[in-house]
């Protein structure tokens, strides 16, 4: 029996030996078990993008300015803020000029007025980034974008749905 106990506590000793020396050698400790580790954080995503690069000159209000004002130069680029539809190509808005509207889903539509040149047809499904429009001052008194986001046919600010802040 007490030869027994002798092996017993070499071989455990042994063991542990082993197992500190592999322990030394090993690259990586072994996976953490029951601990809950958080996922990695991750900025939202913004769903639209800004229709054009200059820079804001009217922000929405709801009252007087149902979107955002952007300027620009003669013939600049108006992109799709997002995937859609185009649900309308015209300019018999009052107050908007040129335009486009596009159907995103079922809750969101953008508009993007005041257009020099139009390049896109009504029902032609866009992509967001694609060029549908470059900026002009039709039915305005500057060269401009009037972007404006309507969520089940209201208008609301912009802004949290470009900064990723709000999304569809």
């Amino acid at each position: 029996m007490q030869h027994l106990q002798t092996f017993v506590l070499r071989t455990g000793a042994a063991l542990l030996v082993a197992a500190g020396l592999a322990a030394c050698t090993t690259p990586a400790p072994p996976p953490r078990t029951g601990v809950n580790v958080p996922p990695p954080v991750q900025q939202p995503q913004a769903l639209f993008i800004r229709p054009a690069s200059g820079t804001t000159i009217a922000r929405f209000d709801g009252v007087r300015n149902k979107g955002l004002d952007i300027a620009g130069n003669l013939g600049d680029p108006v992109v799709a803020s997002a995937d859609g539809r185009v649900v309308y190509v015209g300019g018999e808005l009052r107050g908007y000029g040129n335009m486009v509207i596009v159907k995103h889903n079922d809750t969101f539509l953008t508009a993007y007025a005041h257009a020099e040149n139009i390049v896109v047809k009504e029902n032609a499904v866009v992509r967001q980034g694609q060029k549908i429009a470059e900026m002009g001052k039709s039915g305005t008194d500057r060269v401009k974008v009037h972007f404006e986001i309507r969520k089940n046919g209201t208008a609301v600010d912009p802004e949290p749905y470009l900064s990723g802040r709000l999304q569809h």
